[in-house]
């Protein structure tokens, strides 16, 4: 399996470097195609994130965990894809001769914005320190209640059927799933409900107004 591990806000490890290959190698138990894997490890506020993605054929694993120490967030991280890992393994196994569903070439692209809103508690804390270097020196203060893009991510859409959308959101460990419905070919959302299972949004196209004849 080809690793990739990207090191973002401080410098590279070797031993987190091998930390990291040992924990991801641990899924080739558990898949039988585990194709490739990419591992980015950050420090944003203080905290460790491990953000850990798996491709196993046309399906997508992913785990997402932060923690004090970087090592018990790699830890975090593979559990979660663990977890879901052994939920579906035998699902898996019966899917990869069905690839070819998967691979169709994409009708669609949409892109996620994830946007930060500073709260007004948030902005006062942050101008506070500021407040004491002379104005040539100030750094620019985001105005409260104004939103902030923070990344950017372009989605290719595949064609599924329903439950493998929800199958391929709980892999990625999200709480939604953009994707082409199979059945109604419509552009669908599966999300995860707080109150427990999941929902589907797609449109809805009212049926065409039957047209006036003349008498």
């Amino acid at each position: 399996m080809q690793l990739n591990i990207t090191f973002r806000q401080f410098g590279a490890s070797d031993s987190l470097k091998e930390y990291a290959r040992e924990k991801v190698d641990r899924v080739n138990r558990l898949l039988d195609r585990a194709g490739e894997a990419h591992v980015v490890l950050s420090l944003e506020r203080h905290l460790h994130h491990a953000d850990i993605t798996i491709h196993s054929g046309a399906w997508v694993l992913r785990g997402r965990e932060k923690s004090d120490d970087m090592y018990a967030s790699i830890d975090l991280a593979m559990d979660k894809i663990e977890r879901q890992l052994r939920r579906y393994r035998d699902k898996l196994k019966s899917h990869h001769g069905k690839e070819k569903v998967h691979h169709r070439q994409d009708l669609v692209r949409v892109r996620h914005d994830v946007f930060e809103v500073h709260e007004p508690e948030e902005a006062a804390e942050a101008s506070a320190p500021a407040a004491q270097v002379a104005p040539a020196a100030q750094a620019p203060v985001a105005e409260s209640g104004v939103a902030r893009l923070v990344r950017t991510t372009h989605l290719a859409i595949q064609s599924l059927s329903v439950d493998d959308a929800v199958m391929q959101m709980n892999l990625m460990n999200n709480d939604f799933y953009v994707f082409q419905n199979q059945q109604s070919q419509a552009l669908s959302i599966v999300y995860r409900r707080k109150e427990g299972g999941f929902g589907l949004i797609e449109p809805h196209l009212p049926d065409a107004p039957v047209a006036a004849t003349g008498t």
